[in-house]
């Protein structure tokens, strides 16, 4: 299959003036790609110095081309000349990091998205969310959880304790139900209200302590809190005597996947207290977020 380039820099429509453009896009119907007519050869790269590298200077324009369609806009987004972001672009649309659809607009090439699906398969959310989660250990001298869903469970993929005489009754790899927890609960907020209903007819709402949710309405009423506030409480809802406040880890996509949660002794802590930690909490799982990809 032979790959795409952009067009030569001098290609354009005879000087047709019902095609050809004011504010240096490529005629109608030429690629975006193209260099438009009379643009100067040197330009001012506005956005970078002197100092700026060449392999800089292509990773701003792969990063511009991926996130922008058109030539002109992946011109303005770089700050580079021209002249500058149209060589670059005819060695990344031959590379095949960058290719073009049918109306000639830029598209991720088949070579950035098979190495994009090479790196997601190689994310481990244990090694990228430990530094900041023993972070946040020293913080706040609590227990810190991070768990990830498996089907309609929460699984703790982290445990990390404080300096504390004792320990959390929950371990790597304990499954827990979603309803009745932190994690749980900050995960279910990333479903819609059908996604909610059908979770709810698959896992039910089993009881685990007199303070369990253990009906729809009493869910619903529940998720739409943590919805607004931005993160879960667990007031003994899953163990006697053991509360914690959680926040949505993000992945790549925007999706909750994963949650963490700062976890005490009720004895130790009252809920108000706990509470006092949620922007803590947040703040950490904001944290993981961007190292799994998720921009805001």
């Amino acid at each position: 299959m032979a790959t795409q380039t952009v067009p030569p820099q001098g290609m354009h429509d005879g000087g047709s003036h019902d095609g050809g453009s004011h504010d240096g896009v490529p005629p109608v119907g030429a690629p975006t790609g193209v260099l438009p007519v009379g643009a100067p050869a040197q330009e001012a790269d506005a956005r970078v110095t002197s100092t700026t590298s060449a392999s800089e200077k292509t990773l701003l324009v792969l990063e511009a081309a991926l996130m922008h369609s058109r030539f002109t806009d992946v011109v303005e987004a770089t700050g580079l000349a021209k002249a500058t972001t149209h060589r670059i672009l005819s060695t990344l649309l031959d590379r095949q990091f960058v290719s073009l659809s049918s109306d000639g607009g830029y598209l991720p090439g088949p070579k950035i998205l098979a190495l994009a699906g090479r790196a997601l398969q190689r994310i481990d959310i244990s090694a990228i969310a430990q530094p900041f989660v023993d972070d946040l250990v020293e913080r706040v001298h609590c227990t810190v959880h991070v768990g990830a869903v498996n089907g309609d469970e929460i699984v703790y993929l982290i445990r990390s304790d404080s300096d504390k005489p004792y320990q959390m009754p929950s371990r790597v790899g304990h499954a827990i139900p979603m309803h009745s927890s932190g994690i749980g609960k900050v995960v279910l907020s990333g479903y819609t209200d059908d996604g909610l209903q059908r979770f709810v007819a698959r896992a039910g709402l089993p009881y685990r302590t007199e303070h369990t949710i253990t009906t729809i309405e009493g869910l619903r009423e529940e998720i739409a809190s943590v919805r607004r506030l931005g993160y879960a409480l667990d007031r003994e809802e899953n163990v006697p005597g053991v509360g914690c406040v959680a926040a949505p880890i993000r992945d790549h996509t925007g999706t909750i996947k994963y949650g963490l949660s700062i976890s005490t002794l009720t004895l130790e802590h009252s809920v108000e207290q706990i509470e006092a930690m949620a922007a803590l909490a947040v703040e950490t799982a904001d944290r993981i977020s961007a190292a799994l990809g998720h921009t805001t």
